[in-house]
């Protein structure tokens, strides 16, 4: 799915009372529409979670993306980059 569509969804939902986080591959598009809470994943097009088969990485990325939602509600834009541990 679109990026900026996303985004742009997020924002509504969030409107609407409902909280979101999005997983986003292009920083630029979240700079500029901002979501409520964006996770950057460094990540190919279509593989937002990262490599196929590597269930350890994209829990990691599913728990990173949760944790967002635990950041107090400022008003403004929570955009943070994705770092895998190194476990």
């Amino acid at each position: 799915m679109c990026n900026q569509a996303v985004s742009l969804v997020a924002a509504e939902l969030e409107r609407q009372g409902i909280a979101t986080v999005t997983i986003q591959l292009l920083r630029e598009v979240a700079l500029s529409v901002g979501p409520p809470r964006a996770l950057f994943v460094p990540y190919a097009h279509g593989y937002p979670l990262g490599a196929a088969d590597d269930a350890q990485l994209q829990h990691s990325v599913i728990e990173a993306a949760l944790r967002l939602l635990e950041e107090p509600d400022s008003g403004a834009p929570v955009l943070v980059d994705f770092e895998p541990s190194a476990t």
